[in-house]
């Protein structure tokens, strides 16, 4: 296979595609190099397909190899192991907007697999691998209605900015990530430092311009090195057999979905589904094996298909929903905090049948999350994480370390809350933020940001403002369409849209959309927007009829807190050889035998001096600051001291100014008149005064009684 290298400037930066040289028994594969950054792409697709399976099995992997940073990995085992969450978002990131554009009963198995070879940090590898993914796919036999791609849009003073760069994102108030089509938006990923709902449409639509110039490079790719689609078996369902169930239990199914209780809507479903796909197993039990299972997945989808179409034309034909609301009305919300005595702060937030507990606790910022990854960030000092069990939607199920879902949902709460989080200088606390769902029916992780929001109310966390998130969905039904505010589980599960919306009352912190269509336009986003913005004050005037702002001061339970600063070349006194001295003052002020336990008081001490102690009793930080500033301070040239001595030898005496500073005191300075013999006249245990003179030649301090006399 010849190489073939296609070049396209791309506001200002290079985008290199290679093809023919690299992977070439993938079915499409392409190196992607965009600046520096280098991401090689590939498509595999299984030759058979299991067309009785009820979902397409379609893997989206991006890995992230730390050599292309140059870093060794951290621990033990010195090599790349289970992924980052930052590579976990970029594979979500990079499956949304494509999963919808694989043709519907597709079934045959695709695996896209982005590995990271090379960063440089102002050319995102996760853009670069969203457009290798896309371009993998569409020049290989894989059907799939591409090309997509994405791109990162930042504001600085005012102006909008394709792909910044890093020092460009440090001043920008949005960080907004949009992919799509050429014809319309398909995902978007943004936080924001409450920005209106204007500007970040404008941004929105400013990012699918530069979208529409990376899809025209692709398609000129695609046109000279892509191949034939292949064909793929497909379920073919009889249109006799879709009409005879139709008839059968249309009104019946119909009825069911108008029904307001969760549960009883489900098991209703549920029941009536089984009753069907039992009568047609019955009434055909002469078949082989195979042919019944291929029966009854025909049935399931027919009970499928007619389920969406019956919930579609409630919803947008008739204008009703199936609890009864209004299009723009939120579900009945309740709120309280303080549920957890002992933790340092805890909320629960109720919407409907979602409930969410959110609990935030305080730590010293030594505690802070090291990151082992490609970014520049190796610390983060604000966690949300985001649990969901089986039991909140009363299943059973797997149970283990956190899924992408749980991730994601996460991250998109951590986002959300980070704009309104005080610097570490204002409050130089490691914070962690848990939502436990307990209830879900739709939208969990916008309850996770309200419960979030006001744990850390509660903690006494000062906040800028509060922030509450709200869910948009979108039903179309041909040309018509309806936009829902709060949607709730089948809303979601059924609908075209997921737009999830998180703000304070001036703008928007978060945002999140992902959609089953092809994409939406900017007039449905401009609704939705607004829509949104409605709802997030109500949801906020609930939340701060709770609690109106931050406690002014953080829970007995909490760790106390104190900072000053040293001289930097003094960390190193204050630290000792082999961290005796640190030991010793921890062990000494918390009154503990060792470091490790528990009630031990904790120091941070940093490069530029700074000291941050912590302690949930003020007694144990104040003691600690003053044994640590015993040891750094500094005696001062001539002035007079009252000393403690602490040894008598036959040249003069040894004192204590105060712990850990120590000089001589010579015989010759002792007294206006001769002595002879030190003892003569101190002893160990005195106190006496003297006066600092200076230092010796090997840098030991010198005082002299008679001067002070």
């Amino acid at each position: 296979m010849e190489k073939k290298v296609f070049e396209f400037d791309f506001r200002g930066r290079k985008i290199v595609v290679e093809h023919g040289e690299m992977a070439k028994q993938a079915n499409g594969a392409v190196l992607v190099r965009y600046g520096d950054t280098v991401v090689l792409s590939t498509a595999v697709v299984s030759k058979n397909a299991n067309i009785l399976a009820d979902f397409f099995p379609l893997m989206v992997l991006y890995q992230e190899k730390l050599y292309s940073v140059g870093k060794i990995p951290g621990g033990f085992i010195k090599r790349e192991g289970r992924p980052t969450e930052n590579a976990t978002l970029a594979a979500r990131m990079i499956d949304r907007p494509m999963r919808p554009l694989f043709p519907d009963g597709f079934r045959n198995e695709v695996q896209i697999v982005n590995t990271v070879l090379s960063v440089e940090q102002d050319n995102s590898p996760e853009i670069t691998a969203l457009f290798g993914s896309s371009l993998a796919t569409c020049i290989s036999k894989i059907p799939f209605d591409g090309p997509i791609a994405g791109v990162k849009v930042g504001r600085v003073d005012g102006k909008l900015i394709i792909n910044p760069t890093c020092e460009e994102m440090e001043k920008s108030d949005i960080d907004l990530t949009v992919a799509g089509t050429k014809e319309a938006i398909n995902m978007v990923e943004s936080s924001a430092k409450e920005v209106s709902e204007k500007d970040m449409l404008k941004a929105l639509m400013f990012g699918h311009e530069a979208i529409k110039e990376l899809i025209e490079f692709q398609e000129k790719i695609i046109a000279e090195v892509g191949v034939p689609k292949m064909e793929y078996e497909k379920l073919e369902i009889e249109d006799e057999l879709r009409q005879e169930i139709t008839d059968k239990c249309k009104v019946d199914l119909d009825k069911a979905l108008r029904i307001e209780d969760k549960i009883l809507k489900y098991e209703t479903i549920d029941n009536l589904k089984e009753e069907v796909v039992n009568s047609y197993l019955e009434a055909n039990s002469d078949l082989k094996e195979d042919a019944l299972r291929e029966l009854e997945t025909k049935v399931r989808l027919v009970l499928e298909d007619l389920e969406y179409d019956l919930f579609r034309k409630i919803v947008v034909k008739e204008h009703t929903r199936a609890d009864g609301r209004k299009m723009t009305e939120i579900r009945p919300l309740s709120t309280d905090i303080d549920i957890l005595p002992r933790t340092h702060g805890s909320a629960l937030f109720t919407r409907g049948q979602t409930q969410s507990l959110s609990i935030t606790t305080l730590g010293a910022l030594g505690e802070s999350q090291i990151l082992d990854g490609l970014s520049l960030e190796d610390e983060k000092r604000f966690m949300l994480h985001y649990n969901f069990p089986q039991f909140s939607v009363g299943e059973t199920g797997r149970y283990g370390a956190p899924g992408r879902r749980e991730i994601g949902h996460g991250a998109l709460g951590e986002k959300a809350l980070l704009q309104v989080l005080p610097s570490e200088e204002e409050f130089p606390y490691t914070i962690r933020v848990v939502s436990e769902i307990l209830e879900s029916n739709g939208s969990s992780s916008q309850a996770s940001i309200c419960a979030g929001c006001m744990s850390l109310m509660a903690a006494g966390v000062p906040i800028k403002a509060p922030v509450a998130g709200i869910a948009m969905g979108l039903i179309t039904e041909g040309k018509d369409y309806t936009i829902l505010t709060d949607i709730q589980g089948m809303e979601d599960h059924l609908g075209d849209m997921d737009f999830k919306v998180a703000g304070t009352r001036n703008g928007i912190c978060a945002l999140q959309m992902d959609i089953k269509i092809k994409g939406i336009t900017e007039k449905i986003l401009k609704e939705a927007l607004a829509q949104a913005k409605d709802a997030r004050m109500e949801v906020l005037d609930v939340m701060q009829k709770q609690i109106a702002e931050p406690r002014k001061e953080v829970s007995k339970y909490a760790p106390k807190m104190m900072t000053f600063m040293i001289k930097p070349e003094k960390i190193k006194d204050v630290i000792g050889r082999g961290g005796e001295m640190i030991t010793k003052i921890i062990c000494e002020a918390s009154n503990v035998p060792t470091v490790n336990d528990v009630r031990a008081v904790k120091v941070d001490l940093e490069d530029d001096g700074k000291v941050v102690i912590y302690h949930s009793d003020q007694e144990v930080i104040d003691k600690t600051a003053q044994m640590i500033q015993d040891i750094v301070r500094e005696v001062e040239e001539g002035k007079v001291y009252t000393a403690k001595v602490v040894s008598v030898e036959e040249f003069g005496c040894f004192v204590q100014v105060w712990p850990g500073c120590e000089g001589l005191v010579h015989v010759s300075k002792l007294a206006k008149e001769r002595v002879d013999k030190p003892s003569d006249v101190v002893k160990v245990g005195d106190e006496i005064l003297v006066k600092a003179i200076g230092t010796d030649k090997k840098g030991r301090l010198n005082f002299s009684r008679k001067d002070a006399m």
